[in-house]
């Protein structure tokens, strides 16, 4: 019998977060936070505006026009270092992001090129890029606000605020520039990649509710309808949990997605399948099946499992040849099956409040994990003993974790490894060291 998975909200009663899934989304889109800064920097821009104007009318209303005097010549030097701001800015911006594509690039060719992926969901780069573009849209603006007129009386405006606001987001430019070189280096170095996917990958782990008896696979009953694909054809990135939830409530059907988080779907093909009555209104159903040209972590529990493989592979390839690496993968692959060894896989059933099943979700069963995580890599490390020793090693301590009934492909993995070694290795004494279990590979 499959094992079951029961999601419940961390309070009783509430909902699940409706717009998760479109954050998500601009999580991993570059356009979003640059645009919302320079929209944002406009509207505190005219706020700025409207104060200079209201200091340079109470002047002229008290009469205090050597104040207004100062404030010009003071206007006068800054005016100077906002056109500066101004056109070194854009230069700043187009050498700094050049390097960081090139740097990119570089690190999706040593990896794999799904850590691009990491590049763009980086809030620091994404704060940076957009803190530089709204300096520099601050700085248009200011330049705009300058009166030409030199006598104080007049004069209707001298951005004084704005041209300390300017100076403020300078300022806080080359603070987020510094940060962002800091992160930036530490994204072409192997073992925090390896990191951030690990983060990334436990996030969805964390969703998953803790283990818990006595939840079995409920009578969903025969199929009543199909509700097929609709648009284009991509990866299922998500699907939109909590609606899919109100609409079968609203209905009283249960529904049953049908392809897994991370599989292709074209036009037409089955996506939901009801079970007790007949198939919602394709208008409720709108926009809750969410495709791409690639995966996402959202909702993928096995994703982040898939790159830490293809990282130990490419380590592994004759042309890289660096077995460290690989080790550094094995060990987040450990860590990650080790976190899953005991929650309830195979399926996710989401309830309504009233605690009814409204929505089973495929998930990726124990066995799957196990070898999405290890086949591969074990193909190809026989002929690395710092490899193997690390699997075994791995295995070992999986098997120390795991119930009895989950043991079997962690021990079919093991033997196979054991059959590999026995082929490739020349001599007994070779055969015994790359059959020792060692947690440093070669420690």
């Amino acid at each position: 019998m499959s094992d079951w998975m029961v999601t419940q909200s961390p309070r009783a009663g509430r909902r699940p977060r409706a717009l998760s899934p479109l954050g998500e989304h601009l999580r991993d889109t570059f356009w979003f936070a640059p645009t919302a800064a320079m929209v944002a920097v406009f509207l505190v821009w005219l706020g700025a505006q409207a104060l200079d104007t209201a200091v340079v009318e109470a002047l002229q209303e008290e009469g205090d026009y050597d104040t207004l005097d100062e404030l010009l010549r003071f206007a006068e030097d800054a005016k100077a270092v906002v056109n500066a701001v101004g056109s070194a800015m854009m230069t700043f911006i187009g050498v700094v992001f050049s390097i960081s594509l090139v740097a990119v690039q570089m690190a999706s060719g040593q990896f794999t090129p799904r850590v691009v992926r990491l590049f763009v969901r980086s809030r620091i780069t994404k704060a940076t890029f957009a803190v530089f573009l709204a300096t520099f849209v601050l700085s248009l603006l200011v330049l705009t606000s300058f009166d030409s007129a030199g006598d104080p009386r007049a004069v209707t405006s001298l951005p004084l605020v704005q041209s300390v606001l300017t100076l403020c987001m300078v300022a806080l430019s080359l603070l987020l520039f510094v940060l962002y070189v800091n992160a930036t280096l530490r994204l072409m170095r192997i073992s925090h990649v390896i990191a951030r996917i690990a983060t990334e990958s436990f996030r969805v782990v964390a969703s998953l509710p803790a283990p818990a008896g006595g939840h079995e696979a409920p009578d969903l009953g025969p199929v009543t309808a199909w509700v097929p694909h609709e648009g284009r054809a991509g990866v299922l990135r998500d699907v939109h949990i909590a609606r899919l939830v109100r609409v079968a409530h609203k209905h009283g059907v249960v529904l049953r997605l049908i392809p897994r988080i991370g599989d292709f779907v074209v036009p037409g093909t089955p996506v939901l399948a009801v079970h007790g009555g007949a198939a919602p209104p394709r208008t409720a159903l709108r926009r809750t099946v969410s495709v791409g040209v690639e995966r996402t972590y959202h909702q993928d529990l096995g994703f982040g499992l898939r790159q830490l493989a293809d990282i130990a592979l490419r380590a592994l390839s004759s042309a890289i040849n660096d077995p460290t690496t690989a080790v550094h993968a094995l060990d987040r692959i450990v860590q990650f099956l080790a976190a899953l060894s005991r929650y309830p896989l195979d399926a996710a059933l989401h309830r309504d409040r009233g605690g009814a099943v409204r929505l089973v979700q495929p998930v990726p069963g124990w066995t799957e994990l196990v070898d999405l995580g290890f086949t591969e890599v074990r193909n190809c490390a026989a002929d690395s003993p710092q490899v193997t020793r690390r699997m075994l090693a791995g295995l070992d301590d999986l098997l120390l974790l795991t119930p009895r009934e989950r043991q079997q492909p962690l021990l079919r993995h093991r033997e196979l490894l054991r059959q590999e070694i026995a082929h490739t290795a020349p001599s007994p004494a070779d055969r015994a060291f790359a059959l020792h279990p060692d947690r440093q590979g070669i420690g």
